[in-house]
């Protein structure tokens, strides 16, 4: 399979670039594979990453920003929609170069009711209570989740959110929502109140139906037998941890059912095993934002950040303490914290060698450093560049580096032949995965030839110099 040309320029009469390349390619072609150097990847690389609300943190490295969204924001009548708070907010963070999560509640300790106008002059029933929590009682407005108008609301966001979002560049994931306080499905301690499982089955299908590429994450796992959740271990979503390193690890004490690894293992081992083709992420549980960067960390015990990360192989995680004030030492904690996270791909070594009729024959290695895989089907491109700033000319592999796993033992091989010679003034051949989204930030590889020439590109490795 060739690749599109890109760029096109001209060609000297032997197709090939300059002496300095044909010599490259030459003893490529005798020597093989090239090794290249591990560096750490960046803590903003895309798609992973400690995430701040929307506008925060902007001294802080981040590649995603967070928001929430009352329905009656966007819902305007049965199938009316104002889409200018999301939009707002996906146009703000791409300003910066970073990806939006959201979800959207209808209710929310503490704020008024998220229930659109048009149901609530319907009549749809409401439970009007109040909450103790740490920071005191909180007014809670529960609707009546059996209620069939409301239900059609829900479904009907959905299918639009879908034919609006899903193939938009600036949204990075989402988080179910719409059920329970915050959206994070659940009623505490008001169980009675809570969605029943045919309510929850409709979101999930409405979800499943209606987003094809922006990945969903519900937050509990639930497995076939679990009395309070649908079953959706066998479903095509992620999970969010919201009580990440306080509720998380499993315990085995009495009263910890409900921790997220804990309900990961009773629903048993296809939910065990979806980080490795649907994302996990969550958010720091808000009682340890001011001590999860000292050393020792402020967690509970048993619930340490790094061994949380491994366990549930997340691949980002909102956090608001990146937004505080961090002395030096916190901050280069923190950001260590947010590289582990997720994927880390290393191109270990490399080969360019050329045909008879001067076009090159590609190959590199890749190896997988993180936690979790790469989930984003982007387009991978080589380039051939020469003295200036803008690439010669740009091929597209036919690569999908998606999927590639942290624990695989042997490292994935990708292999490329050119349409066409490189051309005349060519001087070094490098790689990149583009953000699709415009101003967004390129995937970065692991090594130390990352950025070395060009911004966002990897340098492919140069042959040692000919002996004497």
């Amino acid at each position: 399979m060739t690749a599109r040309r890109c760029v096109h320029p001209p060609r000297d009469a032997r197709g090939w670039g300059s002496a300095v390349l044909v010599a490259m390619a030459v003893r490529c072609a005798a020597q093989g594979w090239i090794p290249l150097e591990y560096a750490p990847a960046p803590p903003d690389n895309p798609l992973k990453g400690l995430v701040p609300y929307g506008g925060q943190a902007r001294g802080f490295p981040h590649s995603l920003e967070f928001r929430y969204f009352a329905l009656n924001e966007i819902m305007t009548g049965p199938d009316q929609f104002d889409w200018s708070p999301i939009d707002r907010f996906l146009e703000d963070a791409a300003s910066r170069g970073c990806q939006g999560i959201f979800r959207i509640w209808v209710e929310y300790p503490g704020r008024p009711s998220g229930v659109p106008r048009h149901l609530l002059e319907a009549g749809l029933p409401i439970t009007v209570w109040s909450n103790a929590t740490e920071h005191g009682r909180r007014p809670m407005w529960t609707p009546d989740y059996r209620d069939p108008r409301l239900r059609a609301a829900i479904t009907n966001t959905i299918a639009a959110l879908g034919r609006r979002y899903d193939h938009d560049p600036r949204v990075a994931f989402l988080t179910a929502g719409f059920l329970g306080h915050w959206g994070e499905w659940h009623t505490h301690p008001r169980s009675d109140l809570w969605a029943p499982k045919e309510v929850q089955l409709e979101v999930m299908g409405a979800f499943e139906a209606a987003f094809r590429r922006v990945p969903v994450l519900l937050r509990y796992p639930a497995g076939p037998d679990d009395p309070r959740y649908a079953p959706n271990h066998d479903r095509p979503f992620g999970y969010h941890d919201d009580s990440f390193a306080w509720a998380t690890l499993d315990t085995g004490r009495r009263g910890d059912e409900w921790f997220f690894m804990t309900r990961m293992r009773r629903a048993g081992p296809r939910a065990l095993e979806r980080w490795r083709t649907h994302p996990i992420g969550g958010e720091i549980r808000p009682e340890v934002w001011v001590k999860i960067w000292d050393d020792p960390p402020g967690t509970p015990p048993g619930q340490d950040y790094l061994k949380c990360v491994a366990q549930t192989h997340a691949t980002w995680l909102m956090d608001s303490s990146i937004a505080r004030p961090l002395t030096p030492e916190q901050r280069a904690r923190a950001i260590e914290g947010a590289r582990r996270l997720g994927y880390e791909l290393y191109v270990s070594r490399a080969a360019i060698s050329a045909g008879s009729d001067g076009c090159l024959n590609i190959a590199i290695a890749v190896r997988n450093r993180g936690v979790a895989p790469w989930y984003a089907d982007w387009a991978v491109e080589l380039a051939v560049f020469g003295t200036g700033i803008e690439p010669l000319a740009v091929w597209r592999p036919p690569w999908r580096i998606l999927g590639i796993q942290p624990d695989e033992p042997v490292e994935r091989e990708f292999r490329f032949r050119t349409s066409e010679p490189p051309p005349a003034g060519a001087r070094f051949i490098a790689l990149r995965v583009p953000n699709p989204m415009p101003g967004g930030r390129p995937l970065r590889f692991a090594n130390r030839e990352q950025d070395r020439d060009r911004p966002g590109w990897l340098t492919l490795p140069r042959p040692p110099p000919r002996g004497p």
